[in-house]
């Protein structure tokens, strides 16, 4: 997939300053994602699946650690994949594929990874469609490969206290919103459907999500890990905690 958008790296930069009002430690599970890519692949370049990957925000990092790897982005969504493409300019492989559809794996380029990575973008599937994603995610695995989803899982052993943890968060969004440091998750693609190359693709985008994404269920991480058991991977665990949010891996 190719495209062209005036100023993609703008666009990138007021995607990644929204996203970090929402969560100021993102960088932060990126770096220990691709830590984990490191230790997997011995130091080689990898070949790694970006899963939901948006804007290209873990494809960008991807090759700015590891200029050599072979990076594949799949997403669905018109005007985000539209800016991954202009981003990444031939560098990766971008595909637009329906994760809700178990045949996305034939649009892939390759039938082997080494890594695939994916933050917060897995909790818009229902909870039956994810444990299937996690076992189809591990087909496309090579021996070894890893696969870390991050995400919004808090620790069941602190119902209580992720609740402060969240109400604490909330509060400094709001006023990262009001004081003018952060534009919102809806001013945001207001303002990209305003714009007159990415306006064609959120009236796409409108169609493909006619009433908008619903955050579904939320599970802790401990069924984000017995998922990942019962998918068949032969180690898993916590990677990375971040307050409510953390990072799950299974090794294939």
């Amino acid at each position: 997939m190719t495209a062209y958008l005036k100023h993609p790296r703008i666009w990138q930069e007021s995607w990644d300053k929204q996203q970090e009002a929402f969560m100021p430690d993102r960088e932060q599970r990126f770096a220990a994602m691709l830590t984990a890519v490191a230790a997997a692949t011995g130091g080689a370049a990898p070949r790694l699946l970006d899963l939901a990957g948006g804007t290209g925000t873990i494809s960008l990092r991807t090759l700015a650690r590891f200029p050599a790897a072979q990076v594949t982005l799949v997403d669905q969504d018109p005007v985000l994949l539209t800016i991954a493409a202009a981003s990444l300019a031939g560098r990766a492989t971008v595909v637009d594929a329906d994760l809700g559809d178990p045949g996305w794996r034939a649009k892939l380029p390759h039938e082997e990874f080494g890594a695939v990575l994916t933050a917060t973008a897995l909790h818009w599937l229902p909870a039956e469609r994810t444990a299937a994603l996690y076992a189809e995610v591990r087909a496309v695995l090579r021996p070894g490969g890893i696969f870390v989803n991050a995400d919004h899982m808090e620790d069941e052993g602190l119902a209580a206290f992720s609740a402060r943890l969240r109400d604490q968060a909330r509060d400094e969004r709001n006023a990262r919103y009001d004081s003018g440091a952060a534009t919102s998750w809806s001013d945001w693609w207001a303002r990209a459907a305003a714009d007159e190359q990415l306006a064609p693709k959120a009236v796409e985008r409108q169609q493909i999500y006619p009433d908008g994404h619903a955050e579904g269920w939320l599970p802790p991480a401990s069924w984000h890990l017995d998922a990942l058991r019962a998918a068949g991977y032969t180690e898993t665990g916590l990677l990375w905690r971040g307050g409510t949010d953390a990072a799950v891996i299974g090794v294939r």
